[in-house]
């Protein structure tokens, strides 16, 4: 018969295995594979009804023309842009255009790094997906799917002309021709998919241009006025979205949660967040901004229409009575002589959310790479980190050296602290004394507790400031490895091979639990025996919490605690041989 202590020890052991194996079903169970999103092999349009227009879906409501500050409504038969939004009054419009079956109508463009696919119909992008970003380590070959238009699933890139004579206005959206239906670019001369029309007598040209190495698209209209008349037209460009989750996308965490909605810069805020419960409540945002840009943000990856910055647009956000949103801007009316030609101009952006690279196409629109409240913390957090990857090639390794770096910092005043506490197990056999002589009054126990402080020199909570002083490198850090794509899928080593991800078997926070209880022994227990219970139960709490953070995290976090628990050891020794040369 084993004795009683070594009983107690194998059934320790024997829940801890049980609880781990359980944890480690539970996720192959429940947590949603990204690999197992599917997706169709190519967008759906939207069917055209017998006059030409988009098909209306049951219950659409009739076009009503929006009024400055009055109430929105709109056809769900139209994704075009009410003219209220361009201030013009409203004249004759063009004539719906010829019909086409849907299937002839989408037009497909591979770059290395985009594959689009865009809609004769108003020349919209329907689709578009990411060859660089596989979407999952399961799946390399399947590429991230950003914009889509199928399986009951909306998130398309639409522009157009509108105003009084506008090739897009009333919601007829022009059937462009072009000469082949399949483009790829290759070598490193732009590629150019134009689009032609003739619509009443304006000759309209839509041409995007893409380059090798940019997710950045240019859209030009080309509009020549072939009639006796003035015709007066306005750029229109926005995303019109569902407010469903991206697919792939992880269904649980126990940390805070990407940002998932419309975001611009305006006069009064860099980065404005533009969010679906917004628009629920108001029904419709404005706001007039020289140049600036529409974005809708996901986890990693966002979509952008960039207006021309020597123009002033009118940026709005409105729900559609189909339940779809739309974000988007207009440009200023433009009129073209008879005989004459204009032109309008914007940029799309569809990719990762590289802040380096966003912050080269338009002012403010690296701040989609949301650091929250520490971003003044997490952007020279993640400079750093970049600049260490650039040397060691691992962003696992950039993290332990980023960690060593900071404890470098740090080090005085942790320095300090360790002191302190290597102070307070100096007199922690006197603390104990007097807890049991005055452990029936505790105001006594207090006085004599300061007393011994003051006659020792000892500050009690010195000890705190060691703990306190990462935790705002910490949760910037969190930010950093959360929201930089360029940790996506980044493996370290061994068994960890995607750091914004957790360990899959949860060995980085066992082991950073480990160090954490390592620490705590080392520290001396202060307060009364309720509080000594509480802070044993900080490693275990800890670890559960982490169990299901970014393995790079607790990467940091474990390296930052063995780091502190061989300083601590250092500093313990020093003052304590300090303290004897004293005696």
């Amino acid at each position: 018969m084993l004795p009683t202590e070594v009983q107690r020890i194998l059934l320790l052991i024997g829940l801890a295995a049980t609880g781990y194996l359980m944890i480690l079903a539970w996720n192959e169970d429940y947590m949603q594979n990204p690999a197992d999103a599917q997706y169709s092999s190519a967008p759906e349009p939207q069917p055209l009804a017998s006059d030409g227009s988009v098909a209306a879906t049951d219950g659409a409501e009739a076009d009503v023309p929006l009024t400055p500050g009055g109430p929105v409504t709109d056809s769900a038969a139209s994704d075009v842009p009410d003219e209220s939004l361009i201030a013009t009054s409203e004249t004759d419009r063009p004539a719906p255009t010829e019909t086409a079956a849907a299937t002839d109508r989408l037009i497909r463009v591979e770059t290395p790094e985009l594959k689009i696919w865009i809609d004769r119909l108003g020349g919209d992008i329907v689709r578009a997906e990411l060859p660089g970003y596989p979407v999952s380590l399961e799946a390399p070959d399947v590429p991230y799917v950003l914009l889509d238009n199928s399986r009951g699933r909306t998130y398309v890139a639409q522009s157009g002309l509108i105003g009084t004579d506008g090739v897009d206005a009333g919601g007829s959206r022009p059937l462009y021709s072009t000469v082949s239906s399949d483009y790829q670019l290759v070598g490193d001369e732009p590629l150019t998919v134009t689009l032609a029309a003739d619509v009443d007598g304006q000759a309209v040209t839509k041409t995007f241009t893409f380059r090798p190495g940019d997710y950045l698209v240019d859209v030009d209209y080309e509009v020549a006025n072939q009639t006796s008349e003035p015709v007066r037209a306005s750029l229109f460009a926005q995303i019109k979205r569902d407010d469903q989750e991206p697919l792939g996308s992880n269904t649980f965490s126990l940390g805070p949660q990407p940002y998932l909605g419309a975001a611009l810069t305006t006069p009064e805020s860099r980065y404005e967040k533009l969010e679906f419960d917004d628009l629920e409540e108001s029904g419709t945002y404005r706001v007039a901004v020289d140049g600036g840009w529409m974005a809708f943000l996901q986890h990693y990856f966002l979509s952008a229409w960039v207006a021309d910055e020597d123009e002033t647009n009118n940026y709005y956000g409105q729900k559609r009575s189909d339940g779809t949103y739309v974000f988007g801007y207009t440009g200023p009316l433009k009129t073209i002589a008879p005989g004459e030609s204009g032109s309008y101009r914007s940029r799309f952006y569809a990719g990762p959310k590289d802040q380096k690279v966003l912050e080269q196409i338009s002012p403010n629109l690296n701040l989609t790479v949301d650091y929250g409240f520490l971003w003044w913390l997490a952007v020279p957090l993640f400079y750093v980190l970049d600049w260490l990857h650039g040397f060691v090639g691992n962003w696992g390794v950039a993290i332990i050296l980023l960690t060593v770096l900071v404890k470098a910092v740090l080090y005085p005043l942790s320095a300090a602290s360790y002191k302190s506490m290597a102070n307070m197990r100096r007199v922690a056999p006197q603390m104990k004394r007097l807890q049991e002589r005055y452990a029936d009054d505790r105001q006594k126990l207090s006085q004599e507790m300061m007393n011994l402080y003051k006659k020792e020199q000892v500050n009690p909570l010195g000890g705190c400031l060691p703990m306190l002083l990462p935790m705002p490198i910490f949760i910037a850090l969190y930010w950093v490895l959360f929201e930089s794509v360029e940790l996506r899928q980044a493996p370290f080593m061994l068994w960890i091979n995607d750091l914004a991800a957790m360990d899959p078997f949860f060995i980085l926070p066992l082991l950073m639990g480990g160090s954490m209880y390592l620490t705590q022994l080392m520290s001396p227990a202060v307060g009364d025996p309720m509080q000594v219970r509480m802070m044993k139960m900080m490693p275990i709490m800890f670890t559960v919490l982490f169990l299901f953070f970014p393995a790079g995290l607790v990467l940091y976090w474990l390296v930052n605690n063995v780091l502190g628990v061989a300083q601590q050891y250092y500093v313990i020794k020093q003052t304590e041989r300090a303290q004897e040369a004293k005696a």
